[in-house]
């Protein structure tokens, strides 16, 4: 079979070839959260040690920072390439993170949703900020292939090489790169208790030197890393729209952090359907479906739904679920055939496992959504565990 091909280069130019089979029914998601729990960064992070996981708490944090006060050129999720001079001064390389990435598991329900989803003739894309090295071993998993994978594209060797080239070594990182990072370290390790506090102005202050005044200088461009994150995300849901040549209200997005909300944002405002599957407050608003849930199967109601009668009949489904949550939590064997397939029913009833929340986040005012995080944080804190905190 001939897939479609959408990629995003390091340059950020959208990179399209046309296939010669189009596919009317498309999904599109994120990869860390929704299918799996692992931040696969965050965990090759702490192949440094404890003092690695501070670090990149403190970095995720700076992300969050910058993104939201919309910093000209950066995008949430360009912690992917902050945290790429640790990597090389820790001789970090694509082995361990695929060795990392080995470790990771699948989200539960995943594997049922996308063989429904492909038994239905689907056309499944993953938007990813992850590695590829990360991005597609968890694609291959599920039977995602490569070409319809988006993802950052890293190449440590080929970073190490230009770095030693431009400071004038030879196969080794030069002792003033070394000794920069290992201060940069020292100093982010100290700023780690202002992580609960309101005052970020030490940890904005000194990221930003290291990273835009005293890196540049050394020669060493962070960016040259590009991550797919942000409007970049965006970008590419657009691009495989135009490739299929459908519209986007034809598409359901599935995200549930920083780096999906303009995603999920732009499929939402062209009146397609935009899902936060276990969202934190950043992507949560932004979304029109909320999705809680400890396993991820749940979202074939709303593909089943969006199938049948598009996005009203996804949202007919959303709100009577969420009308008659408690009864449905009560006596799952009465939930009507109406909004479950006969197989999840079934699920429901010998797992003995939590009728999910889904919530229709239309009609949410700011009250109602700040409870709908509150929900969606104690899933995504027990799926996700110590990469639930992070934005």
């Amino acid at each position: 079979m001939l897939y479609n091909h959408t990629n995003v280069s390091n340059t950020g130019r959208v990179v399209k070839m046309v296939s010669a089979q189009t596919k009317e029914k498309t999904i599109c998601f994120d990869l860390e959260g929704p299918l799996s729990p692992q931040d696969n960064a965050y965990e090759v992070m702490k192949l440094m040690g404890e003092e690695g996981a501070a670090i990149f708490e403190v970095i995720s944090r700076y992300d969050d920072i910058i993104s939201l006060e919309g910093r000209k050129g950066y995008e949430p999720g360009d912690t992917l390439a902050l945290i790429v001079p640790f990597f090389l001064a820790h001789d970090i390389t694509e082995e361990d993170i695929r060795r990392v990435s080995a470790r990771a598991k699948i989200i539960d329900g995943a594997e049922y949703l996308f063989e429904q989803l492909q038994a239905e003739d689907w056309d499944i894309y993953i938007i990813s900020t992850s590695y590829e090295q990360h991005a597609y071993n968890i694609g291959h998993q599920l039977g995602v292939p490569e070409d319809h994978i988006i993802c950052t594209n890293l190449s440590l060797k080929l970073l190490r090489k230009v770095l030693s080239k431009t400071l004038r070594e030879k196969n080794a990182l030069p002792k003033k790169y070394l000794d920069s990072v290992k201060k940069a370290e020292d100093d982010i390790l100290a700023l780690h208790s202002d992580l609960d506090s309101d005052d970020t102005d030490r940890i904005v202050n000194r990221l930003d030197e290291f990273f835009f005044q005293q890196l540049p200088a050394l020669g060493f461009d962070v960016f040259s890393t590009r991550v797919i994150g942000g409007e970049r995300k965006a970008d590419a849901i657009r691009a495989i729209a135009e490739e299929k040549g459908i519209a986007l209200r034809d598409i359901i997005a599935v995200g549930d952090s920083i780096t999906d909300y303009k995603m999920l944002n732009e499929v939402a405002a062209h009146d397609g359907v935009a899902v936060v599957f276990n969202g934190n407050e950043y992507a949560v608003p932004y979304a029109n479906v909320g999705l809680a849930s400890v396993d991820i199967r749940f979202l074939c109601l709303v593909c089943e739904a969006f199938e049948r009668g598009g996005k009203v009949a996804v949202m007919d489904v959303v709100t009577d679920w969420e009308a008659n949550l408690k009864e449905f939590e009560a006596n799952p064997a009465n939930i009507p055939d109406s909004v479950i397939t006969a197989d999840i029913k079934e699920f429901v009833a010998t797992q003995k496992i939590p009728v999910p929340y889904f919530h229709n986040l239309e009609r949410a005012d700011a009250r109602k959504k700040d409870e709908v995080i509150k929900i969606h944080k104690q899933f995504r804190m027990q799926v996700r565990e110590d990469a639930g905190k992070l934005g």
